[in-house]
């Protein structure tokens, strides 16, 4: 499905705020901009409603029990937006340094599945190292309970290892499943190889408790440290669990070409840096360079769906369970960096059936996805805005 024609911008016109802002935050007023599109689309048209574009580089975003919402910024701030989205209520107090340099910052953001009863916040983060491993960085998982506009018993739950150098690949997403235990995806620091070193977190995808212990249940994989549920990866970006189970599905980037959708099955080998539907830079683009021969079956898990012969560098991902768009029920949507649009992938079972970018037009590059509580989705992009899709 192609956009045929972008037929209205509506200035719906500004919003008095009368609510006084810190010095910090300044004196804004942000615009409401509404835009509808004659797509086509089959069901209910959707509305692309912009709700606030003063965010500094936004990466994350979690839904209040009351409506507010969560942001996490790359470079270093979380914010609490108003119910609707257009204003900047609060700056979050008390969070650890990160590295924000180059892809590595502030990342995903999550509420604990008691969080109404102890509020608990999930956060990911380029940790800097200190002394041995000074100059050097890795993902980190911390926690931390909200408590009006503070986090208090902020503790570091999980640290990849080894922290290394450079500043890209850091992943990363977090998602809670139905028994409570949390997945934490993360980049291979573009490091490659170490992707299959069992002795390292560097491109795994780990569950964890809570606390950062390690489930009894995990996958026994011979070799590996404990926390390891798969392994192979490059940059997942995305992740989200399936409904109806707790099966976890990932989006991460490819080199040259080869992005992947992925359904993880416990224990097993996705195949980086061995196997990839994509090339290396620099690679003539085309079926022959593709590294490892592309095909990842039957040593290593082939993915749901892969981009080639270039790249959109997928992003955060959901599976829509909301009534207000029937026509996509139970599709995987997916922000794309690169590709600045918004893909939804139909399934049937585990195999893709049709797949189609959205909302191209935006030229945005879409950071994060997430369904609000209200049913409609919501996205984040790196230009600051918060978009909403609805009727």
């Amino acid at each position: 499905m192609k956009k045929k024609s972008l037929f209205f911008i509506l200035l719906a016109g500004v919003l008095l705020i009368n609510t006084s802002l810190s010095a910090a935050l300044g004196d804004i007023t942000p615009v409401l901009t509404i835009l509808l599109f004659d797509d086509g689309f089959p069901g209910v048209e959707p509305r692309i409603v912009t709700l606030n574009d003063l965010l500094v580089r936004p990466w994350g975003l979690a839904f209040l029990p009351d409506n507010r919402m969560l942001v996490s910024e790359k470079g270093g701030r979380m914010v609490i937006l108003s119910a609707d989205g257009t204003i900047v209520q609060e700056i979050v107090d008390e969070l650890p340094l990160v590295a924000a340099l180059g892809q590595g910052g502030l990342l995903d953001i999550e509420l604990d599945p008691d969080f109404t009863n102890d509020p608990w916040v999930y956060w990911t983060y380029a940790e800097p190292g200190t002394g041995v491993e000074e100059g050097l960085a890795g993902t980190a998982v911390a926690r931390g309970r909200l408590v009006d506009n503070t986090l208090q018993d902020v503790e570091v739950i999980y640290r990849q290892v080894p922290k290394v150098s450079g500043v890209g690949h850091f992943g990363s997403r977090l998602a809670f499943r139905s028994d409570k235990t949390l997945f934490v995806t993360l980049g291979e620091r573009q490091k490659r190889s170490p992707a299959q070193d069992l002795a390292t977190t560097l491109g795994k995808v780990v569950r964890i408790n809570r606390d950062g212990t390690v489930p009894t249940d995990n996958p026994a994989i011979e070799g590996a440290r404990p926390e390891i549920w798969s392994y192979g990866h490059r940059n997942p970006q995305g992740a989200a669990i399936r409904p109806g189970g707790d099966e976890l599905w990932i989006t991460e980037h490819g080199p040259q070409g080869g992005d992947e959708l992925n359904q993880i099955i416990a224990g097993e080998n996705y195949g980086w840096p061995l196997v990839s539907y994509g090339c290396n830079y620099g690679d003539p683009v085309g079926d022959a360079c593709r590294i490892g021969g592309g095909t990842h079956s039957p040593n290593y898990i082939e993915p749901i769906s892969y981009w080639v012969p270039t790249s959109i560098a997928p992003a955060g991902m959901i599976f829509y369970t909301g009534i207000g768009f029937p026509q996509w029920q139970d599709n995987v949507f997916m922000g794309a960096l690169a590709g600045k649009a918004l893909w939804r992938v139909e399934l049937s079972g585990n195999t893709e059936v049709a797949r189609e970018p959205l909302f191209s037009d935006l030229g945005e590059r879409i950071r994060d996805v997430e369904q609000g509580p209200d049913g409609w989705i919501y996205l984040l992009t790196d230009s600051g805005k918060l978009i909403q899709i609805r009727d």
